[in-house]
């Protein structure tokens, strides 16, 4: 598997529109790759979840001490990965993936047009990229800069 440069945007709240316009733009719906993702449409898209559907999420944190955070990583369409995050603070963190064979500059670039893209399209007001950068599940983890590699924007002190 090449190096990605993950691809993040911080978009406040956690809105069916959001989840619905992000998967049906980006993910390979059709082969997920992680069938986690029905529950989660149903339960964060569609507001009518299956029995089981909640235990199916909680399998999505990186651990029993991450809180209600947690991470969805699926096929994506056009991109290396799609990654769906909703964070402890009920926030959603939207990210794509782009290899990265030779951790070059026309990457990073790439990068921040995307960012650009993402946050125009998704109402955000901030974004990250990095190697291997795992999605923030909070705004603890968002404002850590120890393997972001590019940072546009800000979070304003309200955003959830």
């Amino acid at each position: 598997m090449p190096p990605c440069l993950d691809v993040y945007v911080w978009v406040p709240g956690c809105e069916p529109d959001v989840f619905r316009a992000f998967v049906d733009r980006y993910v390979a719906v059709d082969d997920p790759g992680d069938e986690r993702l029905h529950p989660f449409l149903r339960t964060y898209v569609t507001g009518s979840p299956h029995s089981g559907d909640a235990e199916a999420l909680r399998g999505l944190s990186r651990s029993a001490n991450a809180g209600s955070g947690f991470s969805l990583y699926v096929r994506a369409r056009d991109h290396y990965q799609a990654i769906i995050t909703v964070t402890s603070e009920g926030a959603t963190v939207l990210g794509l993936s782009l290899d990265d064979l030779d951790n070059s500059a026309q990457t990073l670039e790439q990068a921040a047009e995307l960012i650009g893209r993402l946050r125009q399209e998704f109402s955000s007001p901030a974004g990250v990229a990095g190697i291997e950068l795992p999605p923030a599940q909070s705004r603890e983890e968002w404002n850590d800069d120890g393997l972001v590699q590019l940072r546009i924007g800000d979070l304003p002190e309200d955003v959830g």
